[in-house]
């Protein structure tokens, strides 16, 4: 797992160095944060998303296959979690509310734009259910426009460049690609049998 994330990292990092050299990275001036871009739009979806996928794990159990689906989210949503968390201090990639410069990086405390904390929960949450169920049931492909509308939402508030956000998604997808991978999820594996049986048993 450790490779496989250092690997996607060090390419989502290469990949923004080449997207900058070819302009990807531009400022949203001024910044458009209202409407159904507006920062309670933005909260509103990572909130209902962690609150869909750590509900639903713990309603249903890990013991038929749209339950043991979600355990798979449970566990790419905290990996995703605590990924993006310790890259944005390594990094310390200025917002583009910060600066014009998207090359601002290494800045120190309290520059935070690479990755998009908010874009990587959202895509590690819904990956394991693309996966598991968008072959057979195409629809499922449709979650995919959530990370999406959130990377928007970001930029256009002046949160994160496009590469940050198009690395969360890169990285996002591949945790949730190594979390559907296991066959037995990790947090499956570390809690209690009476926490991942499923309250809808229980009552």
């Amino acid at each position: 797992m450790r490779d496989r994330t250092l690997s996607l990292t060090l390419g989502a990092l290469l990949a923004c160095r080449v997207a900058h050299a070819g302009g990807i990275d531009h400022k949203i001036d001024p910044p458009q944060d209202t409407g159904i871009w507006s920062r309670s739009n933005q909260k509103a979806l990572q909130d209902l998303t962690v609150l869909t996928v750590f509900g639903g794990a713990l309603w249903l159990g890990s013991d038929d296959r749209i339950g043991h689906t979600f355990w798979q989210s449970v566990d790419s949503t905290a990996i995703g979690v605590v990924t993006a968390q310790v890259m944005k201090p390594v990094f310390s990639r200025s917002r583009p509310r910060q600066t014009d410069d998207p090359g601002d990086w290494f800045q120190g405390s309290g520059h935070n734009s690479f990755p998009s904390g908010e874009v990587m929960v959202v895509t590690t949450a819904i990956t394991p259910f693309v996966l598991e169920y968008g072959p057979s049931h195409p629809a499922v492909y449709a979650l995919e426009l959530l990370p999406l509308y959130d990377g928007i939402a970001r930029i256009k508030s002046q949160a994160h460049w496009q590469t940050d956000v198009l690395a969360s998604f890169a990285i996002g997808t591949g945790i949730g690609w190594y979390a559907h991978e296991r066959e037995l999820p990790i947090s499956v594996k570390l809690l209690p049998r009476g926490v991942t049986i499923g309250l809808h048993v229980q009552f």
